[in-house]
Protein backbone atom coordinates (compact mmCIF):
# COMPACT_ATOMS: atom_id res chain seq x y z
CA UNK A 1 0.00 0.00 0.00
CA UNK A 2 1.33 3.48 -0.98
CA UNK A 3 2.42 5.96 2.43
CA UNK A 4 0.12 8.51 2.49
CA UNK A 5 1.00 11.74 1.11
CA UNK A 6 0.25 15.41 2.28
CA UNK A 7 -2.68 16.55 4.14
CA UNK A 8 -2.99 12.58 4.66
CA UNK A 9 -4.08 11.82 0.26
CA UNK A 10 -2.32 8.58 -1.06
CA UNK A 11 0.33 9.35 -3.63
CA UNK A 12 0.12 7.54 -6.30
CA UNK A 13 2.72 8.38 -9.39
CA UNK A 14 1.37 9.45 -12.57
CA UNK A 15 2.13 6.74 -15.08
CA UNK A 16 1.14 4.15 -12.23
CA UNK A 17 -2.31 5.71 -12.51
CA UNK A 18 -2.52 5.99 -16.17
CA UNK A 19 -1.74 2.47 -16.37
CA UNK A 20 -3.70 1.07 -13.89
CA UNK A 21 -7.22 2.66 -15.55
CA UNK A 22 -5.80 1.31 -18.73
CA UNK A 23 -5.99 -2.21 -17.16
CA UNK A 24 -9.17 -2.11 -16.12
CA UNK A 25 -10.43 -0.48 -19.29
CA UNK A 26 -8.75 -3.66 -20.82
CA UNK A 27 -9.78 -5.91 -18.21
CA UNK A 28 -14.00 -4.93 -19.02
CA UNK A 29 -13.06 -5.32 -22.76
CA UNK A 30 -11.48 -8.98 -22.16
CA UNK A 31 -14.57 -9.81 -19.88
CA UNK A 32 -16.98 -8.29 -22.79
CA UNK A 33 -14.59 -10.33 -25.59
CA UNK A 34 -14.72 -13.35 -24.09
CA UNK A 35 -18.65 -13.02 -23.48
CA UNK A 36 -19.52 -12.56 -27.59
CA UNK A 37 -17.71 -15.56 -28.23
CA UNK A 38 -20.45 -18.33 -29.06
CA UNK A 39 -19.58 -21.68 -27.52
CA UNK A 40 -18.32 -24.43 -29.10
CA UNK A 41 -21.21 -26.38 -28.84
CA UNK A 42 -23.22 -24.06 -30.47
CA UNK A 43 -23.05 -25.07 -33.59
CA UNK A 44 -24.41 -28.37 -33.19
CA UNK A 45 -27.31 -26.97 -31.46
CA UNK A 46 -28.04 -24.66 -33.73
CA UNK A 47 -27.53 -27.39 -36.34
CA UNK A 48 -29.88 -29.93 -34.74
CA UNK A 49 -32.58 -26.67 -33.70
CA UNK A 50 -32.34 -25.35 -37.15
CA UNK A 51 -31.12 -22.06 -36.31
CA UNK A 52 -29.89 -19.64 -39.51
CA UNK A 53 -28.48 -20.56 -42.39
CA UNK A 54 -25.39 -21.27 -44.47
CA UNK A 55 -24.80 -18.09 -44.91
CA UNK A 56 -25.13 -16.78 -41.12
CA UNK A 57 -22.65 -19.50 -40.23
CA UNK A 58 -19.98 -18.39 -42.37
CA UNK A 59 -20.62 -14.49 -40.84
CA UNK A 60 -20.62 -16.18 -37.29
CA UNK A 61 -17.45 -18.11 -37.89
CA UNK A 62 -15.94 -15.00 -39.39
CA UNK A 63 -16.65 -12.76 -36.18
CA UNK A 64 -16.02 -15.69 -33.84
CA UNK A 65 -12.18 -15.36 -35.56
CA UNK A 66 -11.65 -11.67 -35.22
CA UNK A 67 -13.01 -11.89 -31.84
CA UNK A 68 -10.95 -14.30 -30.69
CA UNK A 69 -7.48 -12.20 -32.07
CA UNK A 70 -9.28 -9.61 -30.09
CA UNK A 71 -8.73 -12.07 -27.40
CA UNK A 72 -5.40 -12.61 -27.53
CA UNK A 73 -4.32 -9.30 -28.11
CA UNK A 74 -6.18 -7.77 -25.16
CA UNK A 75 -5.17 -10.59 -22.78
CA UNK A 76 -1.73 -10.22 -23.98
CA UNK A 77 -2.13 -6.16 -23.21
CA UNK A 78 -3.93 -6.73 -19.82
CA UNK A 79 -0.93 -9.04 -19.05
CA UNK A 80 1.97 -6.87 -19.77
CA UNK A 81 0.05 -3.78 -18.13
CA UNK A 82 -0.51 -5.75 -15.08
CA UNK A 83 3.45 -6.44 -14.82
CA UNK A 84 4.23 -2.93 -15.69
CA UNK A 85 1.85 -1.60 -12.53
CA UNK A 86 3.27 -4.26 -10.17
CA UNK A 87 7.07 -2.84 -11.01
CA UNK A 88 6.06 0.14 -10.63
CA UNK A 89 4.48 -0.14 -7.40
CA UNK A 90 7.34 -2.01 -6.11
CA UNK A 91 9.73 0.81 -7.34
CA UNK A 92 7.60 3.47 -5.66
CA UNK A 93 7.98 1.27 -2.28
CA UNK A 94 11.24 1.79 -2.63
Amino acid sequence: MPHPGPKGRCSVSIPQLILSIVDVAAAIFLIAVVLLQSGKSAGLSGAIAGEGGMMEAGRTRAKDVKLAKYTKIVGIVFFVVMIAVSVLSVMSMN
